[in-house]
C-alpha cells in the first residue's frame, strides 16, 4: 500500500466524458422480426421436445456424465412437477432452490414452471441468517437443496430457521429419499392433474423470485414472470444466432438470471444442449467441458475468461468448435476481448448488459460487431426493449453523446420487488421506465457505453470523478491484470481514489509512485489514484460485478489503520 503528495483542486468538470454530442436524443427501441412470445415456460419447452426429441438437452459434467435428450428431460420434468403436486404445490405457491450447477437444478426450474409454482433462487454462498430472510420474506413452502453446500450442512442450517419460517412445509434434499420419489412417473391421475395445471397458466404469471440489492437497499426480491424470462431468454439466444447444433457450456451460476435465462432458457428454447461443467467455476473443468462437449458457445464473467486462458494448460485443449458465447457481469479488457476472439475462437462473442430486475438483458451488442464495439460498449437495445438515458435530476432525455442515467421499459421489466410496492415506485416510475441506477452514454448509432455508478462517482475537490474511466485507462498498463477503483474520505478533497489492481503473473510489485509516473501526461492529474492496493482477487456479487460497496470500506479501514492523513 502506497500514496502520493495531494494535488490542489481544479475546476469542475461537465460529465460527459469525452463524448461527442449530438442534437438526437438518447433514446432507442430494438427492433426485431420474430414478435414476443406469448407463452409459458413449459409451453415452450414442448414445442422443443416436439422439434428435436432426440437431441442433447442437458448434460452434467460433474454428475458423472449424465445426460437427457429432450425426450426424456420433458418426462422426467413432468414427473417432477407432479410429484411437486402430491406434495400440495399449487400455481402461485414459492419453491425454494438452494443449490449449486447441477442438472437437479434445470429439472427443478422447469417442474416448478410447469404447474406454475413461483421459484425463489438461493445463493448457495448463503448461510442462515440470509436463508431465514429469503425463506420468510417470500413464503417458501417447499425448499430444494443440495445436501452439501460449501458453508456446510443444508439440512441442518434449514433446520435452524424452519421454526421461524411459518409458510415451511417441506424440505426435499436432491438425492434423498424423498428427491427419488418425487422423480416416479406419474399414473394417468397425476398426468390429467399435471395437464389441468397447465392449462390454467398464463405468460404474465409471476414465476421467479431473485433477490438483489437492486438500485437502493437492502436485499429485495424481484418477482419476474414467464413473459419476462422466456422472452429475454429467447431474444438473447436469437441474437446470438443459436440452432439445435449449438452446445452451450455454461460455468456461469444458475442461481441468477446469467445461468437460468440467458444460459438455459436461451439453449432449450432453440433445441441446443446446455453443459454443466461442474457445481461452481472451476478453469480446469469448463476448458475439459467444451473439448469434451464440442461446445459452440461459452459463458462467463471477464474474470473467469481470465482464468481460463491464463490455465497453464490451456493450449492442450481443443476450443476449435467454439464461435459465440456471452461476456457480461463487469467491462472487459480491451485484451482479454482479443485473446477470446484469436486463442478461443470466440469471434462472434457477444456483450449483454442489463440487472435482475430487467430479466436480465437490457442492451447486447451483434455478432458481427468489432472489437472496439465490444470493449468500449454494452451494445444496442434488445429485440422489443426500450431504452434512453436521462438527466438523473430532472429526468429529462439527454443529447446522444451526454452523460445520464440508463433506463429501460417494455416487456422485460419485472411485475415489481416481491411483497414491497414502495420499492418498486422507487425503482419504477409511472411510465414503466426501470432506472437502473447506472450512468451511461449512448452514441449516434445507439450503442451504449457504460460509466459508472450513480452512487459510485468520486467527488474531489469540486471535479467529478468516474471510476469507470480510470479503470479503462488502468487495463492499458502492461503489468495490470485487472484494476478498480473506488472512492475514499479525504479532508482535505472531500475525497479521493484508491485503484485496487491485480498483477499478471512474474510481474514487480506497483507502488502509487509508480502508478503516478504511468498516468502522469496520459490522465488529468486529479484522476491519478493517490492509492494503490494489490490484490490476488475482488468481493464479487452473484452476477459477478465486483461488489463496490465492500471495496469501499476494505479501502477507508485500510487507509485509516495504516496510512498517514493527507496532508
Amino acid at each position: 500500500m502506497d500514496h502520493r503528495e495531494p494535488e490542489q483542486p481544479t475546476a469542475p468538470a461537465d460529465g460527459r466524458a469525452g463524448h461527442p454530442v449530438s442534437g438526437r436524443p438518447s433514446h432507442a427501441a430494438g427492433a426485431h422480426p420474430v414478435p414476443l412470445l406469448d407463452e409459458t415456460i413449459g409451453a415452450n419447452l414442448r414445442r422443443s421436445v416436439a422439434s428435436f426429441p432426440d437431441r442433447d438437452a442437458l448434460v452434467d459434467r460433474a454428475g458423472g456424465g449424465r445426460r437427457w435428450s429432450y425426450a426424456e428431460l420433458d418426462a422426467q420434468t413432468d414427473a417432477l412437477a407432479a410429484g411437486l403436486l402430491d406434495l400440495g404445490v399449487r400455481a402461485g405457491d414459492r419453491i425454494g432452490l438452494w443449490s449449486p450447477n447441477n442438472a437437479e437444478w434445470v429439472l427443478t426450474q422447469y417442474a416448478a414452471a410447469k404447474i406454475g409454482a413461483i421459484l425463489v433462487n438461493i445463493n448457495p454462498a448463503y448461510r442462515t441468517y440470509e436463508l431465514e430472510h429469503v425463506l420468510g420474506h417470500s413464503g417458501v413452502r417447499v425448499v430444494v437443496a443440495a445436501p452439501a453446500l460449501r458453508t456446510g450442512d443444508a439440512a441442518a442450517m434449514i433446520a435452524e430457521v424452519a421454526p421461524r419460517c411459518p409458510s415451511l412445509r417441506h424440505t426435499v434434499l436432491i438425492g434423498g429419499a424423498e428427491w427419488d420419489s418425487l422423480l416416479t412417473p406419474p399414473d394417468a391421475y397425476g398426468a390429467r392433474r399435471l395437464a389441468e395445471a397447465g392449462t390454467s397458466l398464463h405468460p404474465d404469471d409471476p414465476i421467479n423470485i431473485q433477490y438483489t440489492s437492486g438500485t437502493t437497499g437492502s436485499p429485495k426480491g424481484a418477482t419476474l414472470t414467464h413473459r419476462n424470462i422466456l422472452n429475454n431468454g429467447f431474444f438473447t439466444g436469437e441474437l446470438l444466432e443459436y440452432t439445435q447444433a449449438d452446445r452451450v457450456c455454461l460455468p456461469v451460476p444458475f442461481y441468477h438470471c446469467f445461468g437460468m435465462v440467458m444460459g438455459t432458457i436461451a439453449a432449450l428454447s432453440h433445441g441446443a444442449c446446455v453443459v454443466i461443467p461442474g457445481p461452481f467455476f472451476d478453469a480446469r473443468a469448463t476448458l475439459e467441458a467444451v473439448e469434451a462437449e464440442r461446445c459452440t458457445s461459452l459463458y462467463g464473467v471477464p474474470t473467469m475468461f481470465i482464468a481460463e486462458l491464463n490455465h497453464p494448460d490451456f493450449g492442450s485443449f481443443d476450443l476449435s468448435r467454439l464461435r459465440t458465447g456471452i461476456m457480461s457481469g463487469t467491462p472487459c479488457p480491451v485484451e482479454v476481448m482479443r485473446q477470446v476472439v484469436d486463442r478461443m475462437h470466440m469471434a462472434r462473442v457477444t456483450i449483454c448488459y442489463g440487472m435482475t430486475e430487467t430479466s436480465p438483458v437490457a442492451c447486447q451488442t451483434r455478432p458481427g460487431d468489432s472489437l472496439e464495439r465490444r470493449v468500449s460498449t454494452v451494445g444496442r437495445a434488445g429485440p422489443h426493449v426500450e431504452i434512453k438515458i436521462v438527466d438523473p435530476e430532472t429526468g429529462e432525455t439527454v443529447p446522444r453523446g451526454t452523460q445520464g442515467e440508463f433506463c429501460t421499459r417494455g416487456y422485460s421489466v419485472m411485475s415489481g420487488y416481491w411483497r414491497q410496492p414502495d420499492k418498486t415506485a422507487e425503482a419504477v416510475d409511472e411510465d414503466g421506465w426501470m432506472h437502473t441506477g447506472d450512468l451511461a452514454v449512448m452514441d449516434d448509432d445507439g450503442y451504449v457505453g457504460i460509466t459508472g455508478r450513480i452512487k459510485d462517482m468520486v467527488i474531489r475537490g469540486g471535479e467529478n470523478i468516474y471510476p469507470r474511466e480510470v479503470e479503462e485507462f488502468l487495463h492499458t498498463h502492461p503489468d495490470i491484470l485487472d484494476a478498480q477503483v473506488v472512492g475514499v474520505p479525504d479532508r482535505y478533497y472531500g475525497e479521493e481514489l484508491i485503484a485496487w489492481i491485480r498483477l499478471r503473473d512474474g510481474a514487480a510489485p506497483m507502488s502509487a509512485t509508480e502508478l503516478w509516473a504511468y498516468c502522469a501526461g496520459r490522465l488529468a492529474h486529479f484522476k491519478i489514484p493517490r492509492y494503490v492496493a494489490v490484490t490476488d482477487s475482488f468481493p464479487m456479487t452473484a452476477s459477478g460485478k465486483v461488489r463496490k460497496v465492500e471495496l469501499r470500506e476494505r479501502s477507508a479501514a485500510l487507509i485509516a489503520g495504516r496510512l498517514a492523513p493527507a496532508a
